[in-house]
């Protein structure tokens, strides 16, 4: 039987064994909002590569994004997409379902991570889609 501090040992090993989650961001180059986005990724441990795209449709469109779930920059991790602002969180929990294509938070609302302005939080929701194209609530975040 294992005791509690042995086993914290060996989660704290295996955390530090694993390799850094990489997303590749695709984003305008004119776009605040996409590099805050980044830097949310960023301070949770992600690595970004930061790619410059003029074509941002052309991307949403080979990735599989619908335009009804198009916000700004779109990100892709282990072949899922990641549609705007999305907290880092729900990337992480985004990994555990191979069912879905990818998750998006459509439009640009604020005080999602990316777009924080003060204390004005919208509510806004995580949008899962499925290879079939159906589309699930993954989250809500309520307006505060």
């Amino acid at each position: 039987m294992r005791t509690p501090l042995l086993s914290l040992l060996l989660l704290a090993g295996a955390a530090q064994a694993a390799e850094p989650l990489t997303v590749d961001v695709y984003r305008d180059p004119n776009c605040g909002c996409c590099t805050a986005w980044i830097d949310h990724l960023q301070s949770h441990g992600f690595t970004v590569n930061d790619h410059i795209e003029r074509d941002m449709s052309a991307v949403k469109q080979r990735l599989g994004v619908p335009p009804r779930l198009a916000s700004c920059h779109t990100g892709v991790i282990g072949g899922q997409f990641v549609e705007g602002h999305v907290p880092a969180s729900e990337i992480l929990a985004l990994r555990q379902r191979p069912e879905l294509l990818g998750a998006a938070v459509p439009g640009m609302p604020i005080g999602s991570p990316g777009m924080e302005m003060g204390a004005r939080h919208d509510a806004y929701q995580v949008i899962g889609l499925e290879r079939g194209g159906a589309e699930r609530v993954l989250a809500d975040y309520p307006q505060r």
